[in-house]
């Protein structure tokens, strides 16, 4: 399957620095909307964040590459996928392209685990959690 795309948004001035081109802590914002839009799709949706089974994917550790600037106006997207499945954790692998060209302007490696929002410890991937993450599984990876 390919990259599910996660993200999609326009570079808005206010994200941009003095250097004219869009801030790191945006381009990390958009990994942790895309984390969250795939975590809703394994069903570990706000609702069950909330008030339901208490849980949600917390990054421990990350790899970034910054390849290209991007600029207020720029049509971005981030396309994510899995590219490994733990018994506690998820790798994604995001890339974030300029939308008219296909160029990635960033790459990031986020290791996330299964964070239980109660006791603050890491829990097992429920079994239908890691049957729905399968569907990411970065086609090298299979």
């Amino acid at each position: 399957m390919p990259a599910f795309v996660a993200f999609k948004s326009i570079v808005d001035p206010s994200d941009c620095d003095f250097l004219g081109h869009m801030n790191v802590s945006r381009y990390f914002a958009a990994c942790s909307d895309s984390v969250f839009a795939l975590q809703s799709e394994m069903g570990l949706t706000a609702e069950d964040m909330r008030s339901g089974r208490r849980l949600s994917f917390a990054v421990v550790h990350a790899e970034s590459d910054f390849l290209s600037e991007l600029q207020a106006g720029d049509a971005i997207q981030m396309e994510s996928e899995i590219i490994e499945l733990g018994g506690k954790s998820i790798t994604f692998r995001h890339s974030l392209l300029r939308a008219a060209d296909r160029k990635m302007a960033f790459s990031t490696v986020f290791k996330c685990v299964l964070l239980n929002l109660e006791t603050r410890r890491a829990e097992a991937l429920p079994d239908e959690v890691v049957s729905k993450a399968q569907d990411w599984l970065a086609d090298n990876m299979v």
